[in-house]
């Protein structure tokens, strides 16, 4: 696996007009694993976006060493396609080996539901199925949002092993989710609810109350 780095520096976020944070870092080496935290409408998503190259920051920087893999709400996975062959468009897209397909589905307990048409998967059957185009990527940085809504006790537990696992391959995870995780976290970065309008007016910035901010625990 490619060794494996991401490093935010003074990252803001500007949605919809609103600041939702600001002034936000964090440094993750090789096997490192950070969670995103705090109520809907913070920015969590946002922030996964932003590390992942699909949203540009307000401001601050973005520096990472390895391709990035994002596993949302939106699964990205042909709903008319099997589980296997939705998964191998991606794979072939990643470059992956063929051999991975099986491996991941394998890991998530679904080898069963490759031969199933996407559309007929369940809320979890559909979320396990993402995180096996997650897997079977290879990319050494993970992005994931919510990633155990949906997921059993049994699959979430699942889940934790094959993150544990893949932190000690060297590779990085950040999460984002309201709920405690199925497994530790080197950093916790807390989001909370404040977020300022910004306006503008013949180039100049109005702003009113206070930005939002990220903290941060270990």
């Amino acid at each position: 696996m490619t060794v494996a780095t991401l490093s935010l520096q003074g990252i803001a976020c500007l949605r919809g007009g609103r600041l939702l944070f600001t002034g936000l870092d964090l440094d993750l080496a090789a096997g490192g694993c950070a969670q995103i935290a705090g109520p809907n409408g913070v920015g969590k998503s946002s922030l996964l976006r932003i590390v992942a190259g699909l949203l540009r920051p307000y401001a601050g920087t973005v520096r990472r060493e390895g391709t990035v893999a994002l596993t949302d709400e939106l699964d990205a996975l042909d709903r008319e396609r099997t589980v296997r062959a939705a998964l191998a468009f991606w794979a072939r897209m990643d470059e992956a080996p063929p051999h991975a397909i099986d491996a991941a589905l394998e890991d998530l307990g679904i080898t069963h539901l490759a031969e199933i048409p996407v559309r007929m998967l369940s809320t979890g059957q559909r979320k396990r199925a993402a995180l096996a185009r997650t897997l079977a990527g290879g990319a050494p940085i993970w992005l994931l949002d919510e990633p155990a809504n949906g997921l059993d006790a049994q699959a979430a537990a699942t889940l934790g092993a094959i993150v544990e696992r893949h932190q000690a391959r060297g590779g990085i995870v950040l999460s984002a989710s309201h709920t405690p995780l199925a497994w530790e976290q080197d950093v916790t970065l807390h989001l909370n609810a404040s977020a300022y309008d910004i306006a503008e007016d013949d180039g100049a910035e109005s702003t009113g109350g206070l930005a939002g901010t990220g903290s941060t625990s270990a």
